[in-house]
């Protein structure tokens, strides 16, 4: 996927959580903390351009992989889960994710539906 076709992606998943009811700076919010997990997930896998890779800061039950691997009911959950959870850790953690809210209003999102953000966010 290149980077204008993946730009296109997410503003059409904002556009569906706009068209919800969902502010601007709450789907920024929202995408902001997936993209942080998929990041990091990025950052511990092998290394490309002759760079090292970093282990995550993010425990393994939290982690994109983990994240990735729920759909429907068990995703919405986890991802509230996962919030709650990653504002409870020390240090850095605990400062982008300390006040983090799930802020959508329904397991609508599934995965496999290139239009729904929090199931296909990044699902990649």
């Amino acid at each position: 996927m290149n980077t204008s076709t993946l730009v296109q992606k997410l503003w059409n998943d904002c556009n569906v959580l706009r068209d919800d009811g969902m502010s601007y700076g709450d789907y920024v919010e929202q995408l902001t903390y997936l993209l942080f997990l998929k990041m990091a997930d990025e950052r511990s896998r092998p290394p490309l351009n002759g760079q090292m890779s970093q282990a995550s800061p993010i425990p393994a039950a939290y982690a994109w992989p983990a994240l990735r691997a729920k759909d429907g009911d068990a995703l919405f959950d986890h991802d509230r889960h996962t919030l709650e959870a990653l504002g409870r850790q020390p240090g850095t953690l605990a400062l982008i994710f300390g006040k983090a809210q799930n802020k959508f209003r329904e397991a609508k999102l599934r995965p496999g539906d290139g239009s729904q953000l929090l199931a296909a966010g990044g699902r990649t």
